[in-house]
């Protein structure tokens, strides 16, 4: 019974379950607002199991394309998938496992969802071989969480209404600005081992002004959201709390390297987690 609960704590650890508090929240916001309030339990259950079967396939093939990189990086040398703890065929089983739940959830919520299912495991897994060949992986990455709240409006009302996609974009680029942040850490490693990331082809200044610029385009998109769905004091709210709350990542970042993972996983997190309790007491209150 320990062995098997041994290889679960193992497979928590390669795809960092506790990351997808970067997505859900906009998965549930974009529900919210499609179905002007409550969705039902049913989405509820729906949409998180599609979120965490999608972000499985992604992280889990993430670690199975990088194993000859986190292999000899020193800040991911200690992973599941290089350690010997996973090998590479458990790896792969549990991403096409969760490729499958993920189509299988899609069928189960509308027609359109099912249709956009296999496009978008497509974008997922592209994030994993990107970094070998582009400096455009952060945008990617961007791209894949930002999928997140169209497939949240598609399950509620089986179309892509403009607000949704306005939405997405703010997502698009808040990740890809906190994903250069954090690769920060690997400037050098990227640099010897030639990876292409923005930070090692133009440099910590340059990547810290780029991140900064994505952000306020984020908190922008933000803003043309809530004004295009038609929401509340309570959404301007959270899209003003966003830009402090970002605004206090860059500040962190700037002064202390060391402090990156503190504001990619705290303010991140908290950032998502409080956008979506806005929208909820906006649609309270109104």
């Amino acid at each position: 019974m320990q062995k098997y609960i041994n290889k679960i704590k193992d497979f928590n650890e390669l795809v960092m379950f506790e990351h997808s508090i970067f997505s859900l929240p906009f998965i549930f916001i974009a529900m919210i607002v499609a179905a002007d309030g409550w969705f039902g339990f049913w989405l509820l259950l729906m949409g998180a199991l599609a979120a965490v079967s999608a972000r499985n396939f992604a992280m889990g093939l993430n670690r199975y394309a990088d194993r000859d990189i986190d292999a000899v990086n020193p800040r991911t040398e200690s992973r599941p998938n290089v350690d010997g703890r996973l090998d590479a065929t458990s790896i792969m089983i549990f991403v096409v496992v969760n490729a499958f739940v993920f189509i299988i959830i899609a069928y189960m919520i509308n027609d359109l969802a099912l249709y956009l299912s296999v496009p978008i495991l497509f974008v997922l897994g592209s994030y994993s071989y990107f970094k070998r060949f582009s400096h455009l992986a952060h945008i990617v990455l961007g791209v894949s969480l930002g999928l997140a709240p169209i497939a949240g409006v598609v399950a509620v009302q089986a179309s892509i209404p403009a607000w949704s996609v306005i939405l997405s974009l703010g997502v698009i680029f808040w990740v890809a600005g906190f994903d250069l942040l954090y690769s920060l850490q690997d400037i050098d490693f990227d640099k010897e081992n030639n990876l292409y990331s923005i930070p090692s082809r133009y440099g910590a200044d340059a990547t810290l002004f780029i991140s900064s610029l994505f952000h306020m385009l984020s908190v922008i998109f933000w803003a043309l959201f809530v004004w295009t769905a038609g929401l509340g004091i309570f959404a301007y709210a959270a899209v003003i709390l966003s830009a402090v709350m970002l605004g206090y990542e860059h500040k962190i970042v700037r002064r202390d390297f060391t402090q990156i993972d503190r504001a990619f996983f705290t303010v991140n997190g908290y950032l998502g987690v409080a956008f979506f309790v806005f929208i909820i007491l906006d649609k309270v209150v109104a």
